[in-house]
């Protein structure tokens, strides 16, 4: 079951990536990384009676305000890249670096998965350097772009630890670790945003994907807790950390960026790795 939950968190976080995506080319980051977190947490206040904790303990608030932190910094940090960058290539670069920051943790702290998820895991990153390569230019050779592969890692790793976060607050945490999060979170933001002096943009046409990626994003997070509440945090963030191939489809479908044929092999790759996973 936990590998189901991830596989449907890394459908939620890359659809959200591309919504937020869209937004930010169209107002300041930090305006809408505030604005897709009250919508989020609009859905979670909905869904925290469904999913309480066995237990409140301050463990619980402490791992989720850390996982706040450094959830809110990478959302700042991802959707900076992703409006810069291509995202057929930022955001599989955000996936590796934000799947190899839990997987490292989860063996530091005991985690012994299988072989064939070894080995699934390790294909994982094969298949995402696969995808992060560009086209070249004529006369030129195959090469990664890491003008936008370097930004793309720091906030991958932020959102890595967010993960990492989430999964210490314990398994019987419920949806409480999240609360914590964003109560944590969101005056952060809005302190940055005040600081800054940017405004909150009032343009209708920025609802839809503010509120729409604030909502996958919440869903993915909820299935993301659930997941690692039940499974490995190695195992289960190498699935969560495939959801780059729903950004591309969507980038491809909405916005005509082309990949090229070893990004599809990349794609199939990893199938594979995902399929060695959760064997």
């Amino acid at each position: 079951m936990s590998i189901v939950m991830a596989l449907g968190a890394a459908a939620f976080y890359g659809s959200s990536d591309f919504m937020g995506a869209l937004a930010t080319r169209r107002s300041a980051v930090l305006a809408v990384a505030l604005l897709t977190q009250i919508a989020g947490f609009s859905l979670l206040v909905l869904l925290l009676p469904f999913m309480p904790a066995v237990d409140l303990t301050p463990r619980i608030f402490l791992a989720g305000a850390a996982a706040g932190v450094f959830g809110g910094a990478g959302l700042v940090s991802i959707y900076r890249v992703l409006a810069r960058g291509p995202m057929s290539v930022v955001a599989p670069t955000t996936a590796l670096s934000a799947s190899s920051v839990p997987i490292l943790a989860g063996i530091l702290m005991g985690e012994r998965p299988g072989v064939s998820s070894l080995i699934g895991i390790a294909i994982a990153f094969v298949a995402v350097t696969l995808i992060t390569r560009e086209h070249p230019a004529p006369g030129e050779r195959s090469s990664l772009s890491l003008r936008p592969v370097l930004p793309a890692v720091g906030a991958g790793a932020l959102l890595g630890m967010f993960f990492v976060f989430l999964h210490l607050a314990g398994d019987s945490a419920g949806l409480w670790p999240m609360f914590a999060a964003r109560l944590t979170s969101m005056p952060l933001l809005a302190a940055l945003l005040l600081l800054r002096g940017e405004t909150v943009p009032r343009g209708r046409s920025l609802v839809a994907p503010v509120v729409l990626s604030g909502m996958l994003d919440m869903c993915a997070n909820v299935l993301f807790l659930m997941a690692s509440q039940r499974g490995m945090l190695a195992v289960v963030s190498t699935i969560t950390g495939l959801y780059p191939a729903v950004t591309i489809v969507l980038a491809q479908v909405r916005l005509g960026e082309r990949m090229r044929p070893i990004q599809f092999t990349g794609l199939g790759v990893a199938v594979v790795a995902a399929a060695l996973v959760a064997s």
